[in-house]
Parts: structure tokens; sequence; C-alpha cells
């Protein structure tokens, strides 16, 4: 087991670096590099400061999940375990991801490693229920985007992938939330007590919706700030692309980008579908994987902040609550 883990960690890391070395030979570094001004200087730090917002905003929402779970850690603690596991999801060519990160991290505070592991699906479904609901929304605001000139195969891609994603989602949380399905599990043993307890939350936002509304609410301001992110990139760039164009198609991007791709961080994916939707807006294939690669590029130099919290370890901290 252990020998092949350490064959799927190396292959992670000669894709990752065959992707990017593919990624840079379509990117013509003359006509993309931007003029470094204390505009763009002004847009790229705007772009970490919001990436840095939009993770706290992220803690919040993971918080009002735990809260729903009767599950108790200080925010310090979640901010800086969340950093950590953006950390090891970005740099490290573990199979570990950050989210396993998380639970162990936070399990060894509330000593409830089921329901800790429920609050970080749960946490994750809110982003899912939001960024589909957001491009379509984008859609709805900016219909001039259905009907850009060569604009009918990225726009049929994103009202599928949302449609999709919706659908799939809706399932999902009817079987895990169903009385004779998940609800069953909630008194099993083993690897069933976890899926009976995202069934135990599930039921906790049915009984608690200002909670279940805070965590949505918080999950939507964190999209917005990714979002906004890369629209800072892009105006770094000078691509000149709208605020709403970014809305309708960055959710889709990240969706897609989490799809099982033998890279570190979705390399490769993100860029190919930036590619894809962008296009029809006058945005080169060089500026797109551009874009793509500074988006990551900032995302990795944020996710640095949680290299400390990665290196101290399980360590628990003093005062942490158990319920």
């Amino acid at each position: 087991m252990r020998a092949h883990r350490r064959f799927w960690a190396v292959f992670r890391v000669v894709a990752t670096v065959a992707m990017f070395a593919f990624l840079l030979t379509r990117v013509d570094v003359n006509t993309i590099l931007p003029d470094w001004d204390l505009s763009t200087i002004g847009w790229l730090v705007f772009a970490l400061v919001v990436t840095l917002v939009g993770i706290l905003l992220a803690s919040v929402r993971w918080q009002r999940v735990m809260f729903a779970l009767e599950l108790r850690s200080r925010m310090s603690r979640l901010v800086t375990t969340y950093l950590a596991g953006l950390f090891i999801s970005n740099f490290l060519p573990s199979t570990i991801a950050g989210d396993a990160l998380r639970v162990s991290r936070i399990s060894s505070d509330t000593g409830e490693a089921p329901r800790t592991f429920a609050s970080v699906v749960l946490e994750r479904l809110t982003g899912w229920i939001v960024l589909p609901v957001l491009s379509l929304l984008a859609l709805l605001i900016n219909p001039s985007l259905l009907h850009l000139p060569g604009g009918a195969t990225p726009i049929r891609v994103a009202l599928i992938v949302s449609v999709a994603t919706l659908g799939l989602l809706g399932m999902v949380l009817a079987a895990a939330g169903h009385p004779r399905l998940g609800g069953r599990l909630t008194s099993q043993a083993g690897w069933k007590r976890f899926t009976g307890a995202i069934f135990l939350g599930i039921d906790r936002f049915r009984q608690r919706p200002k909670v279940a509304a805070q965590a949505v609410a918080a999950g939507v301001a964190y999209q917005l700030a990714v979002i906004s992110a890369a629209f800072a990139a892009g105006h770094a760039l000078g691509l000149g692309v709208g605020w709403t164009a970014f809305m309708a198609f960055m959710p889709i991007v990240a969706i897609v980008q989490t799809l099982p791709f033998p890279t570190i961080g979705g390399l490769g994916l993100r860029e190919g579908a930036l590619a894809l939707f962008l296009h029809p807006l006058g945005v080169s294939q060089s500026h797109a994987i551009a874009l793509g690669l500074m988006v990551y590029g900032i995302n990795l130099t944020v996710s640095l902040l949680g290299a400390p919290s990665f290196a101290v370890g399980r360590r628990q901290p003093a005062g942490a609550a158990t319920i």
C-alpha cells in the first residue's frame, strides 16, 4: 500500500511538471507580460488580499456547519487548519487531501471524528450549491453572454455543468437525508457512522434553517471573493473581461478543475476551461493560460500561510471544547 501511494505521488509530480512545461509552450510570453506599474501591482495585491478574505469566509462557513452539528472549535483554530489543508492540497504530491487533514486536526479537538467528517463534507456541499447558482444568475443578469459570437459551445457546457451539478447534488442530499437511507446508518459502526453523521447534519440543518442560511450566505461570500480574485488577476493581465463574465464562468471552472486529473491543484484543467470560456470574449489562448497560472500562483502564495500550521502537526490546543 505504501509503495502504491509513493508511486502515485511521484506520478502526480511528474504529470504536474509535464503539464506545466506544456502550458508554457502554449504561452507567448512577449504578448502577455503586463506593464508593471502601480495599477498592475495594485490589482495583484487586491487579488491576494481578497483570496485571504475568502479563506476566512470559508472558515466561517465551516464553523456554521459545525455549530449545526453541535461541535465547537475556536475560529482561529479553524482558519489555521483550513490554511494547512489548502497548503497540503496545493504543494504536496500526497494522496492525503487537505480535507482529510482538516478532519484529523479538528476531530482531535472535538473527539467526534464522524461528525467532524460530516462537517467538512457538508461545508463542501454548500459550495457545490452556490457555484452553479452563481453561474446561472450571472447569465440572467447579463443575457448578452448567451449570444456571443462563437460562444454557443462554452455556454452549452456551462449550462450542462450547472444543471448536472445541481441535479447530482440534489440526489446526494436526498439520499443522505432520507431516514430509510442515510438515517439508518446513524446507529451503525465503522465507516457507516460517517455516512450517518452526514444525515445527522442535514437533519440539523432542517431543524435550524437560520444556521443553514448563514452557512450558505458565507459560501456565497466566499465564492464571490474567489471570483473577485480572478477578476483582479484578469485586470492585472489587461484582459478587459467584465465582472459578470467572470461570475458566469469561474464557478464552472472551479467545478471542472475538481475532476480527477493526475496533476497537483487541477493544473491543466483550469487553464483549458478558461481558454474555452474566455475565447468568445476575445481572450487569446495565451492570455487564458496565463490567467489560469496567475490564479493558481495567487492561491499558492496565500496557502503558504498554512505551512507553519501544517508543520506544527496535531498539537492539541489549550482550552479546546469537546462535545
